[in-house]
């Protein structure tokens, strides 16, 4: 009798696990620019330009906001496990920098080094200004206005006094 409660009870407690069990599921993302280092590799300073790295290497993934002569191709490999945020695992910043007539400068690449977790402040939103509270936000324009009335000295909008 004994393990036949023990077998109810636990039965519950089984079928809950396995509903569970997808959401501890470990996920990986590739996002990006594929990098294939034989063509990376090619591109030579002095000798390419812009023509010939965008038939190399393809469009870039964006360029400089205020340098049409700096092109980034990025690439990111992250991890996620159930619920949780995805973390970087792989970062490859491939970073071209033209000359004004368009050839080719320099090749750099960052990785991971470069990556910044930008925490969120949970409490409260910092604002510039007055500290309020509820009821001073609430009550605080009483009395603020005019003390003619809503729609001015002559009551027009109101539709007794004045004009429509």
């Amino acid at each position: 009798m004994r393990l036949k409660s023990l077998t109810l009870k636990a039965a519950p407690l089984a079928m809950l696990a396995l509903l569970a069990l997808p959401g501890c599921v470990h996920i990986k993302y590739n996002a990006g620019y594929v990098v294939d280092e034989s063509l990376v590799a090619a591109i030579q300073p002095g000798v390419d330009n812009k023509a010939s790295v965008e038939r190399t290497l393809g469009r870039p993934t964006y360029t400089a906001q205020f340098d049409v002569n700096e092109w980034y191709y990025v690439s990111r490999n992250s991890e996620q496990t159930a619920y949780f945020a995805p973390k970087p695992v792989n970062q490859s910043v491939l970073i071209i920098r033209f000359d004004a007539r368009g050839n080719v400068t320099k090749v750099d690449r960052t990785g991971l080094e470069k990556v910044a977790n930008v925490g969120m402040n949970k409490d409260k939103t910092p604002t510039l200004g007055r500290d309020t509270g509820i009821l001073d936000d609430l009550f605080g324009n009483i009395g603020q206005f005019g003390g003619t009335g809503a729609t001015g000295p002559t009551g027009a909008g109101s539709g007794r006094d004045g004009p429509r």
